[in-house]
């Protein structure tokens, strides 16, 4: 065998997210992220018409949306197609950070593949299975890591260093490799409260002299949608807003976000106002105080946190209506006639799939609702005109106020021409060939094609 280093994308190639990166050195053969694009299978699955669970990846492989890898999948995931299984080939599996379009497609792999995450990471990944019916990764053999530590696998040594994104515990690699080194962003951002983090591994993969750049370009576009707002200025005009009003504000954020959630909570705090969270929010908070890195408020210790209990079941509120996890927080439970008689005191997190709460609150008119989530894609976003339906059935003002996890243009430019790699991969865009105009060293890729350093 001709002992080479080699790059297969087999996800993120022209699309959002759905990483999925092999890097082989010798004989040592990993990957990077396992990840569920946002657009994964739209040709073929829609809405209530989905791949079969119990046909494992049948339904994938008949369309090609999952790699043909012998000794990269668990026996039962095969059992319904024609790839045979096989003893691992594969010796790793380095998540980056938490977000779905990373870590979804690790439920197929073959649970005796060593799967390495931050700290952090493992436990949103726990959090989410133990809160989501629909949450199932697999069984794996997980190692945990943080920045600074060296991970040996095989012929090659991995290096996690941490980066800023809109989830905690984010990190980017650099993988030190027979031919030089190979850094991997993962996704990373600059304008977000921990900018320090991902400087820091600007500066140590500059300081590596890596071979190869595989670089995230999710807002490398030839036109930015909406605003470039930092996290800084999210929580200063979040401030202004509730400070203006004694109404109640309603804020909708993606609930693995923690500098968004603490943005509001610090918002509440500074105005005066308790934040009302959703049971899994609370629930994930309750398992991230464990890393105390990540400096977060205990929801069953701070009086400043109250936990939302919607109706179920009987309808009374009976703690036997709730999944046992929920039931940790009954002691700081308030429902809809609290919230409905407190108006001027809170701030409340509802995610459009709970609008129908609303109903029940009976907001007074005025009312405001923040939007902190990204801009809708385009004008025929059906879930974006029927929220705006629900805010002028209840006569609700409206706010778009959001800092993106990703970083811009300009930034990714500047990122990119500091460290000076010897090649770059762009990876997790729509826009590979934008990369050209600012770079010299760009190879475009294509899925399922190797590239030899």
């Amino acid at each position: 065998m001709v002992e080479v280093v080699k790059l297969v994308f087999y996800g993120g190639v022209n699309e959002i997210g759905g990483n999925k990166i092999l890097l082989q050195d010798k004989q040592t053969r990993i990957f990077l992220d396992f990840g569920q694009s946002f657009n994964f299978g739209a040709d073929y699955f829609t809405s209530w018409l989905e791949p079969r669970r119990i046909n494992g990846l049948g339904d994938l492989f008949e369309f090609g949306l999952m790699p043909r890898i012998a000794g990269l999948y668990a026996k039962e995931q095969l059992a319904f197609t024609n790839l045979r299984y096989t003893k691992p080939s594969i010796d790793a599996v380095f998540l980056s950070h938490a977000h779905f379009d990373h870590v979804t497609h690790i439920c197929f792999l073959d649970p005796e593949i060593p799967v390495y995450t931050g700290v952090g990471t493992k436990l949103f990944l726990e959090s989410m299975e133990e809160t989501s019916s629909f949450c199932d990764y697999g069984k794996h053999r997980y190692q945990t890591f943080r920045t600074g530590e060296k991970i040996h696998i095989g012929d090659i040594l991995v290096e996690p260093v941490h980066v800023d994104h809109s989830v905690p515990a984010a990190y980017g690699f650099i993988i030190h490799t027979s031919e030089g080194a190979v850094a991997y962003t993962g996704d990373l951002r600059v304008h977000g409260p921990r900018k320090d983090l991902t400087e820091d591994f600007v500066q140590r993969v500059k300081d590596s002299e890596p071979a190869a750049l595989i670089c995230e370009g999710t807002r490398m576009a030839r036109k930015e949608k909406g605003r470039n707002c930092s996290e800084l200025q999210v929580e200063q005009r979040a401030t202004e807003i509730v400070s203006s009003t004694r109404k109640m504000v309603f804020a909708a954020h993606n609930s693995r976000d923690m500098d968004r959630f603490r943005s509001f909570y610090n918002t509440a705090k500074k105005t005066g106002r308790k934040i009302v969270v959703s049971p899994k929010t609370a629930w994930l908070l309750s398992k991230l105080v464990s890393d105390t890195r990540l400096n977060l408020p205990d929801p069953l210790k701070d009086d400043d946190i109250l936990v939302y209990y919607k109706r179920k079941k009987t309808g009374l509120f009976d703690e036997r209506d709730y999944y046992v996890w929920e039931r940790e927080f009954m002691d700081k439970a308030v429902t809809y006639e609290f919230v409905r008689k407190h108006q001027s005191k809170l701030i409340m997190d509802l995610d459009f799939y709970q609008f129908a709460e609303l109903i029940d609150i009976r907001p007074n008119p005025g009312n405001h609702f923040i939007h902190s989530r990204s801009e809708p894609f385009n004008e025929e976003d059906i879930e974006d005109r029927v929220m705006h339906n629900w805010l002028d059935h209840f006569k609700m003002q409206f706010c778009q106020l959001h800092a993106s996890g990703h970083i811009d243009k300009h930034q990714l430019v500047n990122l990119i021409q500091h460290i000076k790699p010897k090649r770059l991969f762009p990876i997790h865009t729509e826009n590979q060939q934008l990369f050209k105009k600012h770079y010299g060293n760009v190879q475009i890729i294509e899925r399922g094609r190797e590239y030899v350093l």
